[in-house]
């Protein structure tokens, strides 16, 4: 998967603007502050394609991206943002519940959550979707160029400790600034569209 030719499609704010034409879809989903719009960003190629903001949580709606004419990548609403009244985020997480109990939308999910930090409640509720909705996923482990090259492995593994993740779920190092991770999370997005 050399060059991804992709374009923005559509943003789903309601469950009957999501789009289900059969191509694959793989979902990616994390904390407001994780870096979703970089890594996707990163692994497309082109750097203004997601919106990246200074302010945590602008991602409100579900926002598809069509890569080389033949499956999307699915950017779902950051969460965990506190700034965010109850009313929206209550919003948000049954936006997502609706897009995770479709059954055969999801072909593969990438739960993005931050290295340096162990995860938080957020994040295990998102692990237990992904893990409910049935389809493989993975978790990269966003922002490695942010802490030693020795503490990553240990971080990696309290991570996976951390979310419950049982041992067929892989969890790559990833760092959108430097690419890091982009090569294997790349191979795997092939491997489930093969």
């Amino acid at each position: 998967m050399k060059g991804l030719d992709t374009r923005f499609v559509r943003t789903a704010a309601r469950p009957d603007q999501f789009i289900n034409d059969g191509l694959p879809q793989i979902a990616f989903a994390g904390r407001s502050n994780v870096g979703k719009s970089s890594v996707i960003n990163c692994l497309t190629g082109k750097s203004s394609l997601a919106r990246v903001s200074s302010v945590p949580g602008k991602t409100t709606s579900i926002n598809y991206y069509l890569v080389n004419e033949k499956f999307y990548f699915v950017d779902l609403p950051g969460f965990g943002y506190a700034r965010t009244s109850q009313a929206e985020k209550e919003r948000w997480a049954a936006l997502m519940e609706d897009y995770f109990n479709r059954s055969g939308l999801l072909s593969l999910g990438i739960q993005l959550v931050d290295i340096r930090h162990d995860p938080m409640p957020g994040d295990m509720i998102m692990t237990k979707w992904f893990l409910a909705a049935g389809a493989r996923f993975i978790v990269a482990a966003n922002k490695s160029d942010k802490i030693s090259r020795s503490a990553v492995p240990g971080k990696l593994e309290a991570i996976r400790s951390g979310l419950g993740l049982p041992p067929h779920v892989q969890v790559i190092e990833f760092s959108a600034r430097l690419g890091t991770g982009k090569k294997e999370l790349l191979r795997e997005i092939t491997g489930t569209l093969a």
